[in-house]
């Protein structure tokens, strides 16, 4: 920890922002946190936490302390030290959008005094820090970056509901755009975490979260179109990717599943796919034969759903059809990129009547089409067919017993009603 508190701004209180705003606390920084959702920084501002990693007692004890307050505007934001940014970079029309980047580079510029120092650490393509945050906060604030404010990038590699690798013991890559930018960055994160990781410049960086993303993106597909194979050709695919992973050299175990989801492996990939046509002219043909892979997993347990129900004599179309698990990824409430989404329009657009459970899924975030149910099994009485998406640890499986359950996640024991992707 450094000898001397900062203060420290971070824009956007999500699942990347939030934890890094209550480990800056936590170590003795002051902290305000940005986020323009009113919901979020009103919740925030009462203690109330909306991320599953971030308990609301910490955020309590937070405030009690005065070192943290949330805020929905950059009206009253004062004067810092720090700013780091962790705001989306979603894709539109298959192009990368960073207004929202831009948005807060506008805003930060502001306030920008000498000697500052801005992150950023959302996803984005290389060049972004410095072509286009830089002149931004440049041409607001009349200061000259590198010689009056530093500025760097250090990609996020937060991982929702790992009780494994958190913020603080997962290495964080560092960068800057100068050695004293660089210096300032590697400083400021020594105090937030175990190990710092510096590279030689922010596109090095911005490349190092795009390859961490494509790595999995890749692979997941690679199991994903094997699932599919396997299905059609009588084999286990679950079996044989157990007996693979025996191999304690040159494989990595990955799983197959209803498709990918969250902020991350939908969308980074494509950036760097973006980023190499516009640049190079040329196409990043693994990114894009896997992006077609993972899109087409919803379409498939769609098909494997529709062949159950007509094994038992019955058309999804006016079945009732609990889907198990709404968000991307187990123990979290994110349904950003859900492979749900899709399943959810392909069989309302079949006629089926659907119910979902997912106690970690906020109701202003509860997909339309979709009626909630509670998680037992009186509150599956009268369902056909069950699809599980996502296995929450607080979602007792049990409750399946009976049903016929098309299984997509590989959790359920095998049996006559079971059906494993």
């Amino acid at each position: 920890m450094s000898a001397i508190p900062q203060s420290v701004v971070v824009i956007g209180q999500g699942y990347v922002g939030l934890p890094v705003a209550m480990r800056a606390v936590a170590v003795g920084h002051t902290v305000t946190g940005i986020d323009l959702d009113e919901r979020r920084a009103a919740a925030l501002a009462a203690g109330v936490s909306y991320v599953e990693d971030i308990a609301s007692s910490e955020v309590r004890a937070a405030l009690d302390a005065g070192r943290y307050r949330s805020l929905s505007s950059y009206d009253s934001i004062g004067d810092w030290d720090v700013a780091v940014i962790t705001v989306p970079t979603p894709l539109h029309e298959s192009r990368p959008d960073l207004t929202f980047v831009e948005r807060a580079s506008e805003s930060l510029a502001a306030s920008l005094r000498p000697g500052a120092t801005v992150i950023l650490e959302s996803t984005t393509y290389p060049g972004t820090t410095e072509q286009l945050m830089v002149p931004i906060l440049e041409r607001g604030s009349g200061l000259v970056a590198g010689r009056d404010f530093s500025v760097g990038y250090s990609p996020e590699r937060i991982d929702p509901g790992n009780p494994v690798w958190g913020f603080v013991n997962t290495p964080k890559v560092v960068a800057g755009i100068d050695p004293a930018s660089l210096a300032r960055i590697q400083g400021f994160y020594d105090t937030l975490v175990e190990r710092t990781v510096p590279v030689s410049g922010t596109r090095e960086a911005e490349l190092t979260k795009l390859l961490e993303n494509t790595f999995r993106h890749v692979n997941i597909a690679l199991v994903n179109e094997l699932a599919v194979f396997a299905d059609g050709l009588g084999v286990d695919i679950w079996e044989s990717i157990d007996a693979a992973a025996t191999k304690p050299f040159g494989f990595m175990k990955f799983t197959p599943g209803p498709g990918v989801g969250g902020h991350c492996l939908p969308i980074d990939p494509s950036y760097l796919s973006w980023e190499v046509k516009r640049s190079l002219g040329k196409t990043f043909r693994f990114v894009e034969l896997a992006n077609d892979v993972n899109e087409h997993m919803p379409d498939h347990v769609v098909s494997r759903a529709t062949a159950m129900l007509n094994d038992r004599s019955k058309s999804v179309r006016g079945s009732r059809i609990a889907l198990v698990g709404l968000s991307y990824k187990k123990n979290s409430g994110d349904t950003r990129e859900a492979p749900s989404a899709r399943v959810i329009r392909l069989l309302g657009a079949l006629g089926a009547d659907l119910v979902g459970i997912d106690p970690h899924v906020e109701e202003h975030r509860w997909p339309s089409g979709v009626t909630r149910i509670a998680p037992t099994a009186d509150a599956l009485t009268g369902v056909d067919l069950a699809i599980v998406l996502t296995d929450h640890d607080d979602v007792d499986l049990g409750i399946l017993q009976g049903v016929p359950t098309f299984d997509s996640r590989n959790v359920l024991q095998r049996s006559d009603d079971v059906v494993v992707l």
